[in-house]
C-alpha cells in the first residue's frame, strides 16, 4: 500500500536561503583598502587551482552586490548566508592595526540592503581567508597565543559595527577543511604539508591537530565576548558550522560498524565533541596520541557549551570499512561501491536525514550542495536545466521534512550551496555548484532549474513527502 502524501509547512521562523562565502564571490581584491588574504598568492602559484585561476575577479560581487540582492529578492529567500572578509575590515589582521572604514561601509551597506528587502541577514566571521599578514607576521592558525587575540579583536569590531543588525553569527566556517586541507594535505592555503613535493614546509603529523585545537578556541573565546558584551543588548545567537559527511557501515560486521564511527569522530567529533560534550572523541585521542593538543582546564570551560545551535555542512554519505591507512579520515577506507558491486552515488538523501538526526536536536543546515558534472564544459541552454541537481535537492529536502516532522528533529534553517556559481578554492572556476549560473565573461547572471525548484516548488511555502501515519 502506497504511503500516503500529506502537505507540510516549514515553521513562519524557519530561514531558508542561500550561501556563498566572500573570497569566492567578492573580486575586487586591491579595492578600497582591503589587504591580502592568505588565498590571493596562493591561488596564483602554478598547480594550486585546477585551471589556473584566482580569486581577483570571481563573480564580481563585490561590484555587482545590488544587483545579487535584488536577484535574492527576486528569488523570495528569506535569508542570506555570506562571509565578511577578514582582511576588508583589518587589512593586516592584527589587534593593534588600523581598521578598514570602507569595509565597514561596505558590509554596513550590504546589510542594510538586505533587510531592506526582507531578507535575514546569516554571517559567516571567518570562511578560510585569513589575512596574510598574521601568517607572515606570527604563522597564522599555527600560534595560540597571538590568533586567539587577534581573531577575537577582528570579532569584536564586527559585533560593534554591524551586531545592531546582525542576530545570526556563525564564528568559523568548517574548521576541518582549515586545518586538514591547508595544513595536513597542503592543497588549500597556506598549503603546508609533509609532502615536499607539495610544498616546502609543514608537519602534517602534526599542525593539523595544532590549527584545529586553535581554531576550537579562537571560536570559544569569539563566542564569550559576544555573550558577555553585545548578546544582552543585541539578542543575536552564535554558533560554529561543522562538515562531515554521513559515515554509513560498508556492512553489519562489527569492524566495519566501528569503523563509521570512528571516521565520524575524525571528521564531526574532533570539533563538536569538546564543543558540545566538553572532551575529544577518546579515539582521535588513542589514535594521535601525545600529538593531540590539551585543553587546560580553564580553557575546556570555556569551550563546552560554546555555540547556541549546530551549525551543518553536508554533501554526501560515504560508505566506511575498516582497513584504510588515512589518518585524517580516522584511518578509515571510504568507498561508494556496496559489497554487492552496486553503486551508493554521491546522492543518497537518507543519509542527510541519518545525519540531521545524529548530531543535534537544534540545526541550522548552513550548506548542502551538488556539483553537476561537467556542467562547466557545456552549453549554457544545457548547463540551466540540471537535472542531476534538481534530483539532488528533490532528495535533500523530503528528507529534511522527515527528519523534522518524523523525527522530532529541531532544523532551524536551510541554505543550499551556493547561491551563484563561484571560485571553488583548489578546483578553480571548473566546478559549479551554483543554483545560479554565472558567465564569467560577462557576469552574467541565469537562473537554473535547481533555483526554480528550490524557489518555488520546496522551500517557500511546503515541501511534498510521505509522512508515515
Amino acid at each position: 500500500m502506497a504511503v500516503p502524501t500529506t502537505m507540510r509547512k516549514l515553521p513562519a521562523d524557519f530561514l531558508w536561503g542561500f550561501a556563498t562565502a566572500s573570497f569566492q564571490i567578492e573580486g575586487s581584491a586591491a579595492v578600497d583598502g582591503r589587504g591580502k588574504s592568505i588565498w590571493d598568492d596562493f591561488a596564483k602559484l602554478p598547480g594550486k587551482t585546477l585551471d589556473g585561476k584566482n580569486g581577483d575577479v570571481a563573480t564580481d560581487s563585490y561590484r555587482l552586490w545590488k544587483e545579487d540582492i535584488d536577484l535574492l529578492a527576486k528569488y523570495g529567500v528569506k535569508a542570506y548566508r555570506f562571509s565578511i572578509a577578514w582582511s576588508r575590515i583589518i587589512p593586516l589582521g592584527g589587534r593593534d592595526d588600523p581598521v578598514n572604514t570602507a569595509g565597514i561601509k561596505f558590509y554596513s551597506d550590504f546589510i542594510d540592503a538586505l533587510l531592506s528587502h526582507g531578507i535575514t541577514p546569516f554571517v559567516t566571521l571567518y570562511h578560510w581567508d585569513l589575512p596574510q599578514a598574521l601568517h607572515d607576521r606570527y604563522g597564522g592558525w599555527l600560534n595560540k597565543e597571538e590568533i586567539v587575540k587577534d581573531y577575537v579583536n577582528y570579532t569584536k569590531v564586527c559585533f560593534e559595527s554591524f551586531g545592531d543588525r546582525v542576530r545570526h553569527w556563525l564564528t568559523i566556517n568548517e574548521p576541518w577543511c582549515v586545518a586538514i586541507l591547508g595544513y595536513g594535505r597542503g592543497v588549500f592555503a597556506p598549503g603546508r604539508s609533509s609532502d615536499r613535493t607539495r610544498s616546502p614546509e609543514g608537519d602534517s603529523s602534526t599542525e593539523p591537530w595544532v590549527v584545529g585545537h586553535n581554531l576550537i578556541l579562537a571560536h570559544a573565546n569569539a563566542v564569550k565576548l559576544y555573550r558577555e558584551s553585545f548578546k544582552p543588548t543585541q539578542k543575536g545567537q552564535i554558533g560554529i558550522t561543522l562538515n562531515g559527511d554521513w559515515q554509513m557501515p560498508y556492512d553489519d560486521s562489527p569492524e566495519n560498524v566501528e569503523a563509521a564511527q570512528h571516521a565520524l569522530d575524525f571528521a564531526i567529533g574532533w570539533f563538536a565533541d569538546p564543543i558540545y560534550l566538553g572532551y575529544y572523541p577518546l579515539y582521535m585521542e588513542e589514535v594521535l596520541g601525545s600529538r593531540q593538543p590539551a585543553f587546560t582546564a580553564e580553557e575546556l570551560a570555556l569551550v563546552k557549551g560554546s555555540s547556541d545551535f549546530y551549525g551543518m555542512n553536508t554533501y554526501t554519505t560515504n560508505l566506511a570499512r575498516a582497513g584504510g591507512d588515512d589518518e585524517f579520515q580516522g584511518n578509515v577506507d571510504y568507498t561508494f561501491t556496496r559489497p554487492d558491486g552496486t553503486q551508493l552515488g554521491k546522492q543518497d538523501p537518507e543519509g542527510f536525514r541519518a545525519l540531521l538526526n545524529y548530531l543535534w536536536k537544534f540545526n541550522s543546515v548552513t550548506e548542502n550542495g551538488f556539483a553537476v558534472k561537467d556542467e562547466n564544459f557545456v552549453p549554457l541552454e544545457e548547463a540551466l536545466v540540471d537535472t542531476d541537481r534538481v534530483n539532488y535537492f528533490a532528495g535533500t529536502t523530503k528528507n529534511l521534512m522527515l527528519a523534522m516532522y518524523e523525527d522530532g528533529v529541531d532544523v532551524r534553517s536551510y541554505f543550499p550551496w551556493s547561491f551563484l556559481d563561484n571560485f571553488e578554492w583548489a578546483d578553480g572556476y571548473s566546478t559549479r555548484f551554483g543554483v545560479t549560473y554565472v558567465d564569467y565573461t560577462t557576469q552574467k547572471r541565469y537562473p537554473k532549474a535547481s533555483a526554480n525548484f528550490l524557489i518555488q516548488a520546496r522551500i517557500p511555502a511546503f515541501i511534498r513527502c510521505p509522512l508515515h501515519r
